[in-house]
């Protein structure tokens, strides 16, 4: 008896200590459990080996026992997968359908651009032509017709709600990997931006997202050097949702939260 509660202290010891780290690294607290239950597994087993042994069965009984810990063990099993976060592709579906539908867009806009710029073109070379016939005295001006195979200027949606926008890119790109806002998301990767906006200006926060380079945090050097901030979101984002997550961001500014100070390198 006092060997099984030498080795059951020694689970308790361990599985404290797991637990502890895995909050400490702020792991969500299924996964804590999952190491807390590993090293109480792992005391089990080593109580196990020290039981006496299991009397021999008849076959009945031997068939019967089996048939129950295999029930038991996949009951276990289940009901244990069941409690980790569980995948949802239908979510993970409409984060790719939202980022191909700005690919599109821009697309879109991009076939626009060149046309507008067509017709600024010959428009040009109308201009051209009359001041050249003014200078031969053709005694005639060539009358300008309007331009009219340039389609109107292509808009973004309209400005819509920028905070409910911003918040949206938030998710989108799951910024919360990194950086910890409404007391949500880590911190090791990245600062706490609950006060972000009493540091930077919503023109100085998009500089940051576009240029993760032209801005640092006290405090992670280390992590401004070696790039962990990406600086793909300049292809992945068109100027309006940049915007309004610069918006949303600088309307955070809780002065409760040690928010580092963001220094200026570009």
């Amino acid at each position: 008896m006092g060997n099984v509660i030498k080795k059951l202290s020694i689970g308790l010891v361990v599985g404290g200590a797991l637990f502890g780290i895995a909050k400490w690294q702020e792991f969500p607290f299924v996964f804590q459990m999952v190491f807390f239950a590993q090293a109480m597994l792992g005391a089990a087993v080593f109580m196990l080996l020290d039981a006496p042994a299991v009397k021999t069965m008849s076959g009945g009984k031997s068939a019967i026992a089996i048939v129950m810990f295999y029930i038991v063990l996949c009951t276990v099993f289940v009901a244990g997968a069941s409690m980790w976060p569980q995948f949802d592709p239908e979510e993970e579906k409409g984060k790719i359908v939202k980022i191909l539908e700005r690919e599109r867009k821009a697309s879109e806009q991009g076939k626009a651009e060149e046309l507008i710029a067509r017709a600024k073109a010959l428009d040009e070379q109308v201009k051209a032509l009359e001041v050249r016939l003014r200078e031969l005295g053709a005694g005639h001006v060539v009358t300008k017709e309007p331009v009219t195979d340039a389609p109107p200027p292509v808009t973004s949606k309209g400005a819509g709600d920028f905070m409910k926008a911003g918040e949206e890119q938030w998710q989108l790109h799951e910024c919360f990997n990194c950086h910890k806002l409404k007391g949500e998301g880590g911190k090791k990767r990245g600062p706490e931006l609950d006060n972000i906006g009493s540091y930077l200006t919503v023109d100085e926060i998009k500089q940051k997202i576009l240029d993760p380079k032209s801005f640092m945090a006290e405090g992670f050097e280390k992590e401004w050097e070696k790039g962990r901030m990406p600086d793909k979101f300049r292809e992945v984002m068109d100027d309006n949702e940049v915007t309004a997550l610069a918006s949303w961001l600088n309307s955070f500014k809780n002065t409760s939260v040690n928010t580092p100070k963001p220094i200026k390198k570009k």
